[in-house]
């Protein structure tokens, strides 16, 4: 009997439907850290050995899922868990705020196996303030950081006295930011790197405060740089 062409074409798509990538999950979850309970989404591709992670801290006003929209491609190529938690816009949770980064990431690995040498922080304006904080305070807890659209305050300059280790830092900024200005951002580059702190540091001409515009470049090039840097083992 003669084949027919659905008989022939079967297989073959049988196989492509087999070989297709797969999204990988996000899912939501709550964990109560220091009388307060907080949402985060967890993104967590396919891993035979634990994963690094990176803990995505947004802006003021702003969702769980802005950076993590942005982040995941990245995360799905390199085999990148992702933590994403909705950040209380209050003036309280900057004082708990490394430790309740840390409360999150230790909740997830309850969910996805992390290498706990290959933790990063990656934040976006009042996520970025956040990030020098965590960076600064949770500095043998954290291996790298990264930063776009702002900067340390001049009357908090003393918490990089704060870190027990020079974590690297990799900071992003639009020459035509509208809250945050070259000089401020420049001004914190060198206090870094004027006390021992690996420092990347890169300029985008003609652009202004927000992320979405240069987040694949701005994702990319962090992860490059921050990758090489892992937290000494115990």
């Amino acid at each position: 009997m003669r084949a027919t062409m659905h008989d022939l074409t079967r297989p073959a798509l049988l196989l492509l439907l087999s070989a297709a990538p797969i999204a990988a999950p996000t899912t939501l979850r709550q964990v109560r850290c220091l009388d307060h309970t907080y949402d985060y989404q967890l993104y967590t591709p396919a891993a035979s050995a634990p994963l690094p992670a990176i803990l995505l801290l947004h802006g003021a006003g702003g969702r769980s899922s802005d950076l993590l929209d942005t982040f995941q491609p990245l995360a799905a190529r390199e085999h990148i868990a992702l933590i994403a938690p909705q950040i209380p816009r209050e003036l309280w949770f900057e004082k708990v705020a490394p430790a309740v980064f840390r409360c999150l990431v230790e909740d997830a690995k309850h969910a996805v196996p992390l290498d706990a040498q290959r933790i990063y922080l990656f934040g976006y304006s009042m996520g970025g303030y956040l990030t020098y904080d965590a960076a600064m305070f949770a500095s043998t807890y954290f291996a790298g950081a990264g930063v776009y659209a702002a900067a340390i305050a001049d009357e908090y300059y003393a918490i990089v006295d704060s870190a027990a280790r020079k974590i690297p830092v990799a900071i992003y900024i639009g020459s035509r930011d509208q809250y945050y200005s070259l000089d401020q951002v420049r001004r914190t580059r060198d206090l870094l790197t004027s006390h021992g702190f690996p420092v990347h540091y890169l300029e985008f001409p003609g652009q202004d405060h927000r992320f979405v515009p240069v987040g694949a470049q701005v994702s990319a090039d962090a992860w490059s740089w921050l990758s090489a840097f892992t937290l000494p083992s115990h």
